[in-house]
């Protein structure tokens, strides 16, 4: 096999020190903002599962690990851009404008929490959580290749799972990606993990990013448990392909630190010694010792970020929690631009039996 050099982008090491000469553009106020928006989504995170396992939210896919991924992204995106997500993805969501809420009312099955909206009350043009793997790299192409067409300097930024990487909808996105010269921008969250494929098993090539060198595309990696990294990479790939010069490729190494999902147990197919090693890489540690080293942070702060996560979460799941639930005819009315002539009878019987059940009636099945 011939072998390529992949440039890989690495600013702090697993103990916050710089192994690199830094960006010119940190400094303390922007490292507050990465590490606040870090801490918020992980404890966002720690109460979703708390409520998936009493019963509250559905199926839900942590992002335990990915903090660094998911903000540094988010945060390097013009307001401008188009963000396409896929399942992981609550953290680059939240930075771009969603409320906790919204996230919580996606998962506890309302389709009301794909309705995003910008600071303005405009609706956004960010797409919904995309749950069938790699089909978002597809849409992301195609809103790319419209921004071209009509000569807008916006990036379509997209991101997936190693996993996603194996499926024909990538490559193919990729390949128009690279033909066409799209402005778009791909991030490979390499968590290690396809469910239960390791990566080893996932893919032969050396690297991910080597995929997108395949299709002519600009590809490098990055640590993903270094949100240093990953802003910088993400926001030089996103200005050049602003600027004309094209789709980039960036896979981000992290590691995913809980089960795939609420419905898994990975435990089962996981070394306890492999997690615990993965443990001691993870990024809110990384940055949060950076940054005390440097004399930008206390345990006084520490704690009141931590008190200020707490009232957030604690709000997000107030505001969930207290919204009327959707109408039982929407389960038909988000299928079709046009509800077909065979099921507006159903859909008829549906209202009836939800009024009837709304007046304490009989609600049983026959």
């Amino acid at each position: 096999m011939t072998h390529v050099d992949i440039p890989f982008l690495r600013y702090l090491d697993e103990e916050g020190r710089p192994v690199a000469t830094l960006p010119t553009w940190l400094d303390k106020a922007i490292l507050h903002t990465f590490y606040r928006n870090m801490v918020m989504v992980r404890s966002y995170d720690k109460k979703a599962i708390a409520l998936q396992r009493t019963g509250k939210l559905g199926t839900f896919p942590s992002h335990l690990g990915a903090e660094a991924v998911g903000i540094g992204v988010g945060l390097a995106m013009q307001e401008q851009d188009v963000y396409v997500p896929y399942y992981r993805d609550m953290p680059t969501l939240y930075v771009r404008g969603v409320p906790m809420e919204k996230n919580l009312q996606y998962w506890g099955g309302d389709e009301r929490g794909c309705v995003f909206y910008k600071a303005d009350g405009e609706l956004s043009e960010d797409l919904p959580i995309c749950v069938p793997i790699a089909t978002q790299i597809t849409h992301a192409a195609g809103i790319a290749a419209a921004f071209k067409l009509r000569n807008q300097p916006r990036v379509a930024v997209v991101t997936i799972g190693d996993g996603g990487t194996s499926k024909g909808d990538f490559l193919e996105g990729l390949n128009c990606a690279g033909v066409w010269h799209l402005p778009m921008v791909m991030i490979i969250n390499n968590n290690q993990w396809a469910i239960s494929v390791p990566r080893k098993l996932q893919s032969s090539a050396p690297t991910l990013a080597q995929k997108g060198m395949g299709a002519g595309v600009r590809s490098i990696q990055v640590d993903g448990n270094d949100v240093v990294a990953v802003y910088d990479a993400t926001r030089i790939a996103v200005e050049r392909a602003r600027a004309g010069k094209g789709p980039t490729l960036i896979e981000a190494i992290s590691y995913r630190l809980g089960d795939h999902t609420t419905a898994d147990d990975a435990t089962r197919y996981r070394d306890a010694a492999e997690v615990e090693a993965a443990w001691a890489k993870e990024p809110v540690k990384r940055l949060r010792q950076f940054m005390a080293e440097q004399g930008w942070w206390d345990e006084h702060q520490e704690q009141a970020l931590l008190a200020e996560a707490s009232r957030e979460v604690d709000r997000a799941v107030a505001a969930y929690e207290g919204t009327a639930p959707q109408a039982p005819e929407t389960l038909l009315d988000y299928q079709f631009a046009e509800l077909p002539k065979d099921y507006r009878g159903q859909r008829q019987r549906i209202i009836a039996k939800g009024m009837q059940r709304h007046a304490g009636g009989n609600t049983h099945d026959r």
